[in-house]
């Protein structure tokens, strides 16, 4: 692997030549809470502390296709995330942020089509045109059925979905990734550093061929795919994660797809420092760990990062812990020299030796998936659950016994002197989001949603494209909770 220079097939040490010596990555930090106002001032706060690209959280209700004011959404509105129902609160949520000149990442699945078409909208009603809008969507169903759970419908209608997202994109999106294929929450769930792999390439493969059996070509879609890996603790095994990573799907599409595109052969991709490894006790010692999965991540080649905040294992971040962890990353960035350096750690033995084994683990996995029947067959089969399980609990019973240290947890306990400033949500400020959907209701053209919403079920029950009509859905006043409720009629919800 070690032949082959950065910035070329396989890739295995960078995707560019001189990787940050010509640009750093961007640097995101996750927001979102209490209500789309709220959250807006937390994007102003990180954009004049130096983030180069803002990072969409949702609660739990808008994932999983609920409006604020649903009975099922009582209790969580605002609770993990920004509660988003109508264009009125994404409008809200972007105000005085210039989209033509910033790039947005939203973490959606479910209802990730919807919320990209009122992101679509709001910069239309700026005056900016989609083709200028940068940033991506997750749109990655199928790691929810393994490790999340924010799905609604059947993985056959949800791929439908995905593959509409990619096809609109091409051509009305071109600077858009129109999926993130989620390794981070794999691991989040339980899983190795190999099973983050093959799970998340298992899943992409899937995704490849349902768009290829649309009759979209590979090297025009394959531009935009990016993926979304998790930094854990173990410093050298995540270096050479991210390398074998590379080096594993350009070999994917070069010599199962038959891509020819270098572009479409880059593995791009987002980490985040693994939230799964925060302690709630002895929060500061989280700010080491974060730091050591964050260069990690940087010396691994990544294209963008997020770094976990000291808190989150108690609470949302405060202003403080947030600026904290975006200035981690501005220090390795500025101070520490890495950044001059493409692939620092190509040559290690230790580093090469774990790259192939990574890679070879990882595709015997795959083979395993393939002779299932494919991702989807193998995750109705409950395999990859199963896997993942599996690896979960042995990772808990070695913690629990002590023969894995965890500082401050099973080893060199304290008392802890003060409970820490933790951010609260006030419950007045989230009935504020209900109080204001049901009014943003009552005050539109009911006919006129009625009728939006007849032609989509009519739509989404064919085989059209659904996204144009969702943009002129919710750009009438139709609410995600509205729109996914129609498409619950038509392809109901999997269970």
């Amino acid at each position: 692997m070690m032949k082959n220079k950065p910035g070329h097939f396989p890739f295995t040490r960078g995707i560019y030549k001189n990787m940050y010596k010509d640009r750093l990555w961007t640097m995101r930090q996750y927001a979102g809470f209490t209500t789309a106002e709220e959250s807006n001032k937390r994007y102003q706060y990180l954009l004049d502390n130096g983030v180069s690209g803002l990072s969409v959280a949702f609660d739990l209700p808008t994932q999983i296709g609920y409006d604020s004011d649903h009975p099922m959404a009582d209790g969580e509105v605002g609770k993990v995330g920004v509660p988003i129902s109508s264009i009125d609160n994404m409008n809200t949520l972007f105000n005085n942020i210039a989209l033509d000149q910033v790039s947005t990442s939203m973490t959606i699945n479910a209802t990730a089509a919807t919320m990209l078409a009122l992101y679509i909208a709001v910069a239309e009603n700026k005056g900016i045109s989609s083709h200028k809008l940068r940033g991506t969507i997750q749109n990655d169903i199928l790691k929810e059925y393994v490790a999340r759970g924010t799905y609604i419908y059947s993985p056959d209608f949800s791929m439908r979905l995905i593959t509409d997202v990619f096809e609109f994109c091409d051509t009305h999106i071109p600077k858009w990734n129109t999926i993130s294929i989620s390794g981070y929450h794999i691991r989040e769930a339980g899983s190795t550093a190999s099973q983050e792999l093959a799970f998340t390439f298992a899943n992409a493969i899937a995704y490849v061929e349902a768009a290829m059996s649309k009759g979209l070509d590979p090297n025009q879609f394959g531009q935009r795919l990016s993926f979304f890996f998790n930094a854990h603790n173990d410093f050298i095994t995540e270096v050479s994660k991210f390398r074998a990573a590379r080096f594993m799907w350009a070999t994917i599409m070069k010599e199962r797809f038959g891509v020819t595109n270098e572009k479409a052969l880059v593995c791009r991709f987002h980490v985040q420092t693994g939230g799964s490894t925060l302690t709630a006790s002895q929060i500061d010692n989280n700010v080491v760990r974060t730091t050591i999965q964050a260069m990690s991540a940087v010396i691994g080649g990544t294209q963008s990062l997020h770094t976990n905040s000291k808190d989150e294992a108690l609470a949302l971040p405060t202003d403080d812990s947030v600026r904290l962890a975006l200035r981690t990353q501005q220090i390795i960035a500025h101070e520490s020299g890495i950044s001059n350096h493409p692939d620092p750690f190509g040559g290690s033995y230790v580093v090469e030796a774990l790259t192939e084994e990574l890679a070879n683990d990882a595709f015997k996995l795959i083979e395993k998936i393939d002779n299932l029947g494919g991702t989807i067959s193998a995750i109705e089969q409950g395999w990859i659950q199963n896997e993942i399980s599996n690896s979960a609990y042995s990772y808990q019973k070695d913690v629990d016994s002590g023969e894995r240290i965890i500082v401050g947890v099973n080893k060199l306990k304290t008392e802890e002197s003060s409970d820490p400033e933790i951010l609260k949500i006030d419950p007045k400020e989230t009935q504020k989001q209900v109080d204001g959907l049901k009014t943003f209701k009552a005050s539109r053209n009911n006919d006129l949603i009625e009728s939006k919403l007849s032609i989509l079920k009519n739509s989404a029950s064919g085989k059209d494209n659904v996204m144009p009509l969702l943009i002129d859905c919710v750009k009438n006043g139709c609410t995600l909770g509205e729109v996914a409720d129609i498409l619950r009629l038509v392809a109901g919800e999997y269970k």
